[in-house]
Formats: C-alpha cells, structure tokens, sequence
C-alpha cells in the first residue's frame, strides 16, 4: 500500500487531524469523577500491590478497601503493575498533580541506568517510562481529574520528550564513527528534523496511538571528523531507521511508540529522509489534496535549541504553509474531502460490518470513521482552515477544538453548532481512550462481548451499555446531520440542458456540416433558438451565438476536466435562474461575463457548484444592478460573501472590524503586497454586503451612505497605523498626524464609486516633521490607490488642501489655522470655506481632530456681508455649470439648474451666512437636516424648506439607482422632477435673488 491511497493507514494519519491543545477545559459530565466509580480514595493512598491488582474479579482494591482505577479497568495496567511492583508508589506521587514535560524527563534521567551501550539503556528507561506515563494518565483520567487536554497533551510530551532524547543519544553515537554531518555550502553542522504529522503534530495523541514521522534535512554534504565519512543523505537515513528502532521495537519492557513514515514524500517507495528541496519539488509537482490534510497538522517535534533547528524550521514552514494554504478562497477542498470521507467511511464500514442500529454487528462500529464520528468532526474544521486559511492566518491552528473556535470568532460557524460539535468531540475522544486503555490497543471499535462493553460503560460514568449507546446517539446524531449538510452533493436541480448537450454538440456537428453543405447550419440553430425563446429570452440568436463561441474558444477548452464540467453544469443553472428574471436577456448576458471571469478559478466555480443558494443570490445581484454585476465579475472572492446570511441580514459591528484588520495586518507585518490585498478585500467585502442589504431594499440611501462613509473612516485609520509601522524615517511611535474629509466623505454622503476627498494635517513641533509627513502622506495615497491583484481601494483628491494642488501635500495645523482665518497674505478663498461647511475629522490623531473640529466652527461663524458673500456663491455656481454642461433633453439631477447642486450651495450660504448668530448650523448634519433648521430659524419659509429637503432626499435615490443601474450620468425625463425643480428653484430666488 503507498502513501497515495488515502485510505491507508499512512494517508489516514495524515487525515487524522482531530483533538485539543493541552490547554485547561472543564472535564466532560460524562467523565468518570470522584465518587462515580466503583469506589473512591484519596489521591495517594497507594497501597496496591501486583496480587491485588490481579484478583480474579479485577476489583483493583487496595488497602483498607480503596481503588486502584487503572488496575480495575485496565488489562495492561494490572499487567504493568505486576511487572512493576514500585509502581503504586510512583503512581501515588504522580497523580497528585498534572502530568508534566518537567516530570517525565526527571523520570527519565532516574530510570537511565549506567550502561556501555547507551542505546539500549535509553531503549529501556523510555519504555519504563512510557509505563509509568500510561499508568498515571489511565488513574488521572478515570477519576475526573485529567482534562482530555491533559490526557493528550501528556502523551504528546512523552513522543517528543522520547524522540529528542533518541536523537541525542544516537547522534552521540554515530558520531563516534562517522562525525557530524555538515553542510556543503554553508560549512553548519546538519541536524534531523523531524516532523510530527496528524495527531502528534496537533498536541492531540491518543494513549495508543502511532506516530506520523517525516525525517527532513537541510544541505546535503558529507560526515566530518570521525573514522569514516558518510554522504549527509545516507547519514540521516541510518540515524532515522536507528530512530524508528529505539521507538518502535517490541521488547520484554514492550514498546515505546509505534511509527509510521508513510506520509513522507512518495511513501514507501520514497527515501526514509529527504532534503528540503526534495521536499519542494515533491509538493509543486505532485503533491495531493490528501496531503495537505497531512500538513495542517506538520509541526517539528525534533529540538529547537540551536539557531540552525530553528532557521530549518523556518524554511520548513515558508515551504508548506503556501502548499496547504492557498492565497484564495478555495472550494475545491470541499469536494475533494467529500471525495476522501466516502473512501475512509466505505474502508470502515467493511471493516467493522456495520453501523450502530444497522444489524447483527453494531457493536463494532468504529467511532473514529463511523458516521457522526470524530473523523467527521475533523474534517469540518479542516474545510474552514483549508477554504480561508491563506487569508486568514488565524485558522493556521493545529487544535480541532481551537479550529472551531476560531470559525466562531470569525463568524463562519454558529456558536450553537461549534458547541455541539465541541461536546460531541470530548466525548468520543474520551471514549476513544478508554477503549484503547482495556487493553494498550490502538482501537476505534465499540466492544462486542457483554463484559467489555458494562466495563467501557462504568468507565464512562454510564449505568450500563444502554445507556452508553443511547449517550453516544444524541451526541453524533448532530454531527452526521451538520457532516451531511456541509459535504453532501448539491443537487443541480431543473434546467433547460441548452448547454452543453445542444450548444457543444451543435457546435461539433455545425463544423462536421458546414464542411459539406454552409447553409445547413443556419436552418440548425431553429431548433435551440426554440427551446431558448420558449424559456424566455428574447434575443435567441445572439444568446445562441455567444454561447457557441465559447463552446469553442482556446479558455473553455483550456479548463480541466473537471472545471469543465461544473462550468458546464453553471452555465445549465444560469440558464435557468436568468429566464425567471423579469429581463432574462441582460441577466443572462451579466451571467455569461461573470462566469467567463471565473472560469479559470476553479475554487470559483467549486464554491457556486457546492452551494446553490450562492449562485441564486449570484442570479438576483446581477439581475437586480449592472453596476453590482460589474463589481461582483471584478472582484470574484466577493462569491463567498453570499454564503453569509447572517452578516447579509444585520448590521455592521464596526468595532469587531477594526479589530479584526487590526490582527490581519499584524498577522502580516512587513509583507507589503499581502497587507495591501487584505485592505482591500476586507473594504470589497463590507462595500458588498452593504450591497446586497441596498438591493434587497433594506437600507435608505442615507443609511448606504452612512455605512459607506463609517467604512472608508475605518479603512483609512488601518492603512495609517499600518504604513507608519513601516516608515523607515519616522521619528516617534505614535504619528501626531490626521485625515480631514471633505465633500461626500466629509458629508457623510459617500456612494460605491465615489473618491475621497482628503486632506493632511499635522502638529509636531520636531524639526524633521514637515519632511516625514510629507513622505508618510505620499505613502499613504500610493496604498490607498494602487491596483493590486486583490483591485484598488480608493481615488484619492488632495485639492481642496490649502493653495489646492500647488499647495505642500501635508500641512501644519498652526498654518491651517492662520490660512483659514485669513491671517496673512495666503488665505482662503470663500469657496473653501464653502468646502468647509461639509469637512470633518474622519482618521489619525483624535487630538488633532478636536483642534479641527474647533476651527472648523470658529471659521463657520466668522461675520460676513450678505451681499458680497451671495455674490461670491453665486459666481461660483456659474463656474460649475459650465463644467459640467449637459447636451441632452434630460435633466441631469446633480448639475442642472434645480438640481442638488444649487441646493448644496443654498445651504452651504446659509451656514456662512448665519452661523454667527445661530451656531447650530455649524453641525455638519447633513443638507436636509440643516434646511429643516433653517426653515425653523425663520431664515428660509419653513415649508419650502420641506420641499426642498424632500426634493434633495429624492434626488439622491433617483441618482443612487441609476448609479446601480450602470449609468454614468444622473439623468431623468425633466417632467418627472417638475415639482421637485420648480421648489428648488423658488428657494435659489428667495435667497440669492435671481434663478
């Protein structure tokens, strides 16, 4: 059997990702505690001895009729006790407390007997030990008061403590003959790495588990300074198969683990140690979905005392981390798992005969591979690490229990379900140990025999068997139905089969034709252009048309075969989602650019092929908005958005995603391209569901408008505490530095496309800060605009700074302050402090922000004379007309005469106007918030300026659906705003005098 069927005990391993850190956790209700037993002691009342132990009844009493746990339940513990006779006073020692690290290598250096032959002697004082481990661990656990953490955190210490123990005193041994390996472009001597893979690599070993070893080297070289020489190569693999020896092999004080090298490269037909750069090649070029299982797990379990472990370790991880994780949203796992678990489940099921409540055989179902078992447990923890792991570094955890924690955390699992997976998870596992603990046997198997199953019953704090079962089915029952529901085959369901049975063939038998008769295959396409008018769509010919021509272009023939085939079966599906829509003709032509976009993706095409109810909201979006069309096609990691219903449905927590970028960029210090990418998928993701929530009709353009501008707040102060981290000219820890909105930003008005504009204050009395801000500022607007794979986050507009764009990029406040003030010969013009009426503090420095705010208000409510000030405005709104000239018949909502243009200027003069005498208007609430105060105030007619407010409200959600709509001017029928332009209007001439 090779290391490429996974269905082997190797490629099982590498599958058997499950267990928890040995971290603390409140023992399960199902735990055997004190006083649930068959009797109770108190810890360290050991007085058992091997005769007692081994009474026909196996009671385990002790003296004055206390328990020995391990020996009443535990075949090989009452063995152990009987070969050992100074074991109960070990043991009473060793279960007071926790097992330790600290503990068993103090027993180990006590059971190291002086010896000639060092190898021997560690032989037997490991497999001493390894007793003495079991035996605590069997008494701890069954009297409640070892976690399962401890449990499987205890054997891991003892694999590692074993293995690097063994590497020490082999190396010491061979080094007597050959010398030390070193490497031949370096000059380093070489060590043995060697990585734990499945359960040992996760800290989650079972009491009688195997372990999963790969034996990896650096350089290769030669041997220097014994007798011989040996190539580094065939050093590693003589040290290894010693290795595997000093652990492995049976003798009178039994074994210390059983090992399993078939996960390393190419199995057993590979090399037993290989470099590095084997290892690479290995994973580029052959490497299977199976494997990077394996290596979620991968850890190394050699020691990390020298900076050459450690560097190698290093390499290691740059090596793997990208082979199991990849940069993108990948689905494909999910099929590939589905694929793997109907293998391992159909190996299990011929094995143990059966499954619990299906026939004569039961009893012998295996709870690891079983249905709702822990192998399934595993899996839907490893979909989460292996579909988003490459973007978020926090699902890069070992730990099954961990895993699911952080799918919690990050809102890809329901609390309620991780909490049942989590209950179900303890217990099996603590069922899994005290099978294994019967007779030190690695067993997944429920007993047969009536004895071994009220035994394993008693053990689990159950009355009888019964009781067990009926236990264990409320605690898989849940698995199996999540399991099934995360991995089952989703069904394609209805559909027109126009492609490709009819397309693909058409094609094929239109070219076979046309070669003898052309006009044969216009009279051809009758029967397709059919079947599509009667689904629907209008234009058949050219939906026929386009259809065939990618049924023979170079990108469709190009895909795999199985991208082809879900490619297939999407287009079918979008057949059918685009002909329910009330203009199937536009969605099906959305439908066909956004798939084409995709097609080479097949993570892509695996997430719309796996979850149906992803491809309909895919269906709705692009029906619904051309602009979101465009936006999906462009961004396509947006896909897995539409799985989220709940973050579909509710708002945004604001604080939990600042926190959360804040740890992704962290995660990601000093890997520039990566952090831009995760800034801008972040702000893609919450622009989209903002998204979705606007086409379902859930949020008023004001609340779009909120959330946008709350999001470009939130996206700004990342990317400033970011890039300063990584100034290499800065000066302090902490930039004296903040960002002024202007216009839709500083309005709180900001639509999807918008830009931002932006200004740079700083206060920072050191000599270099002029210099330092100025390059911080320049870095800041290169992040925020570049393109980058993951696209671009925002344009940026700097003009409205002080002297506009032949201004310096960043300004001191001191010099805002006077520039505003008009202190000096460089002042502002009034059409900044028009710009004024809608700037606020959005980033940076809060105390900066204060000081703006402040000013802010103090310019506002400066005296001015009317007459000059309604003339400036007036100029000014000329000026913009005539930029923005319109040659059609349509009334353009932003520009035109009565549009939202003259009202944001009647506004923006009343403010200047009157804040002196009524500084409430200096609140920057918006144009129909401040129209409604000034028609109270008396300096408007209070119910024009409802009008007014409604007209502008209007405008806005006219001007916001036509945006969605894909239009690239704001323009509507001038009838249908009569009402709307002529109150506009009346209102300019109130104010200003003249239309």
């Amino acid at each position: 059997m090779t290391a490429s069927d996974p269905t082997s005990s190797a490629a099982g391993g590498a599958a058997d990702q499950h267990g928890a850190r040995a971290t603390p956790e409140p023992a399960h209700a199902a735990s055997v505690a004190p006083g649930q037993g068959p009797g109770t002691m108190a810890a360290g009342a050991f007085a058992v001895t091997a005769a007692q132990a081994l009474q026909p009844d196996g009671d385990g009493a002790g003296a004055g009729g206390d328990v020995l746990y391990s020996a009443t339940y535990s075949h090989y513990a009452r063995r152990v006790l009987q070969a050992r006779p100074d074991l109960p006073e070990i043991l009473a020692a060793a279960v007071t407390q926790p097992l330790t690290r600290a503990w068993m290598a103090a027993r180990l250096q006590a059971l190291q007997a002086p010896s000639t032959d060092a190898e021997d002697a560690a032989k037997r004082a490991l497999r001493r030990l390894r007793a003495e481990v079991m035996c605590a661990v069997i008494e701890r656990d069954l009297r409640g008061l070892a976690t399962l953490g401890e449990v499987t955190g205890a054997m891991t210490d003892l694999a590692e403590l074993a293995i690097q123990h063994g590497l020490a005193v082999l190396g010491d041994d061979l080094a007597a003959t050959f010398g030390r390996p070193v490497g031949a472009h370096s000059g380093e001597v070489q060590e043995l790495v060697v990585v734990g893979m499945g359960k040992l690599g996760g800290r989650e070993l079972n009491v009688s588990s195997d372990i999963d070893l790969i034996f990896l080297y650096d350089e290769d070289g030669e041997t220097q300074g014994g007798p011989r020489s040996l190539s580094n190569h065939e050093y590693f693999i003589r040290l290894g198969r010693r290795l595997i020896n000093l652990l492995a092999d049976v003798t009178a004080d039994g074994y210390v683990f059983r090992v399993d090298m078939r996960l390393r490269p190419n199995g057993d037909a590979g090399p037993l140690a290989c470099s590095l750069g084997m290892l690479e090649e290995y994973l580029v070029v052959q490497g299977r979905e199976w494997e990077r299982y394996a290596w979620i797990k991968g850890r190394v379990v050699s020691a990390l005392d020298s900076a050459h472990a450690q560097r190698t370790a290093a390499l290691l991880a740059r090596l793997t981390t990208p082979f199991v994780f990849r940069r993108y949203l990948d689905y494909g796992v999910i099929a590939a798992i589905r694929s793997l678990h109907a293998q391992i489940r159909s190996e299990a099921a011929k094995r143990s005969g059966g499954l619990p409540g299906h026939g004569v055989n039961q009893r012998s179902f295996n709870i690891k591979l079983g249905r709702g078992g822990i192998r399934e447990i595993e899996f839907m923890a490893q979909v989460f690490q292996l579909i988003r792991g490459g973007q978020d570094p926090a699902l890069r955890i070992r730990p099954t229990l961990e895993v699911l924690a952080v799918a919690v955390e990050r809102g890809l699992l329901p609390a309620g379900q991780a909490a049942q997976l989590g209950d179900a998870y303890r217990f099996l596992r603590q069922l899994e140990h005290r099978l294994q603990y019967r007779d030190d046997a690695q067993t997944h198997h429920l007993p047969t025999s009536p004895d071994e199953q009220q035994a394993v019953a008693r053990m689990m704090g159950c009355a009888d068997w019964p009781a067990l079962l009926s236990r264990l089915a409320m605690l898989q029952e849940p698995v199996a139905q999540q399991f099934e529901a995360t991995f089952s085959d989703p069904d394609a369901g209805p559909c027109e089969a126009l492609w490709p049975d009819i397309v693909i063939h058409d094609s094929a038998a239109r070219a076979q034709d046309n070669s003898q008769d052309p006009s044969h295959g216009e009279a051809d396409s009758a029967v397709p252009c059919q079947r599509l008018q009667a689904a629907g769509f209008t234009d058949c010919n050219a939906l026929l048309d386009r259809l065939r021509a990618i049924a023979v272009s170079l990108r469709y023939r190009a895909l795999s075969e199985s991208s082809r085939a879900r490619f297939d079966q999407l287009v079918n599906r979008a057949l059918d989602l685009a002909a329910r829509q009330d203009d199937p003709d536009s969605t099906i032509g959305r439908f066909i650019d956004f798939l084409e976009a995709i097609s080479r993706r097949a993570s892509y095409l695996s997430l719309l092929s796996e979850y149906p109810q992803a491809m309909d909201r895919v269906a709705q979006t692009l029906h619904a908005s051309r602009w979101a069309a465009a936006y999906l096609t462009r961004h396509p990691q947006l896909l897995d958005e539409l799985l989220d219903s709940d973050a579909l449905a509710g708002a945004p927590d604001w604080a939990a995603f600042r926190k959360s970028l804040h740890e992704r960029l962290l995660a990601a210090e000093g890997q520039v391209e990566q952090q831009m990418d995760i800034l801008r998928r972040e702000h893609h993701a919450e622009t989209f569901r903002v998204l979705l929530q606007d086409l379902q009709g859930m949020l008023t353009v004001e609340q779009v408008a909120d959330r946008l501008s709350d999001l470009a707040d939130a996206m700004l102060d990342a990317t400033l505490e970011t890039v300063w981290r990584q100034l290499a000219t800065r000066h302090c820890e902490t930039p004296r530095f903040a960002v002024i909105a202007y216009g839709r930003l500083g309005g709180k008005e900001l639509g999807y496309a918008s830009d931002l504009d932006i200004i740079f204050l700083y206060d920072d009395e050191h000599e270099r800060a002029p210099e330092v801000y100025a390059a911080y500022a320049r870095r800041l607007i290169t992040w925020l605009t570049s393109h980058t794979a993951a696209g671009a986050l925002f344009d940026v507009d700097t003009r409205l700074r002080p002297n506009g764009a032949a201004g310096l990029l960043v300004t001191s406040f001191d010099a805002f302050r006077r520039y505003q003030l008009r202190e000096g010969d460089n002042t502002a013009w009034v059409w900044e402090h028009q710009a004024l009426t809608r700037a606020r503090f959005c980033a940076g420095d809060a105390a900066i922000g204060a000081r703006f705010e402040a000013l802010r208000g103090e310019v506002l409510r400066q005296e001015r004379d009317a007459a000059a000030l309604r003339a400036e405005i007036a100029q000014m709104r000329g000026k913009v007309a005539e930029g923005h000239p319109n040659p059609t018949d349509l009334f353009d909502l932003k520009h035109d005469r009565g549009g939202m243009v003259d009202i944001e200027f009647t506004v923006q003069y009343l403010v200047l106007l009157h804040s002196r005498a009524y500084p409430q208007l200096t609140r920057n609430a918006g144009n129909i918030a401040l129209l409604r105060e000034a028609g109270e105030l008396g300096l408007i007619d209070a119910t024009l300026a409802l009008a007014v407010g409604d007209a502008y409200r209007l405008f806005r959600a006219r001007q916001h659906q036509l945006r969605l709509d894909g239009q690239a001017h704001a323009r509507v029928p001038p009838a249908s705003m009569a009402a709307q332009t002529a109150a506009v209007r009346t209102l300019w001439r109130a104010v200003f005098g003249e239309d």
